[in-house]
């Protein structure tokens, strides 16, 4: 179980919705594209419906990573687990924000990948059950 401290469930008990990343349903998929974890995100949403807390969920779906449909598969089982879930949202990749790697001169780790159409938000979306 992820550390709760005390100063977190005062802002929690204040707060209306909490907007939740997944970046990855898969562990080790999660590890290869962030490089950290998925699971203290993936206990924070338990955490979060466990204490009766409204969140929307939101994949940034990344054509290459995110996009594989078993993986969303398991991204809706998982979301369906969760008793306060109120919108899922697909986030679809883009790359708007290269020049800001460019100006601090830092390498754009996803440079060359191809940002996410309506095609694919439409199929992950699908596989997900949401419209």
């Amino acid at each position: 179980m992820i550390a709760i401290t005390d100063d977190i469930k005062n802002v929690l008990s204040v707060t209306d919705l909490v907007l939740l990343d997944i970046k990855h349903i898969n562990d080790e998929k999660c590890k290869n594209l962030v490089g950290n974890s998925n699971k203290l995100e993936l206990e924070f949403a338990k955490y979060l419906s466990d204490n009766n807390i409204s969140m929307w969920i939101r994949q940034v779906l990344v054509p290459g990573y995110t996009d594989d449909e078993n993986d969303l598969l398991k991204l809706k089982e998982f979301i369906s687990t969760l008793k306060t879930v109120k919108k899922v949202e697909i986030l679809p990749y883009h790359d708007m924000g290269k020049y800001k790697w460019e100006k601090l001169g830092v390498q754009y780790e996803l440079e060359g990948l191809r940002t996410a159409t309506i095609e694919d938000v439409e199929k992950a979306k699908k596989a997900l059950g949401i419209n």
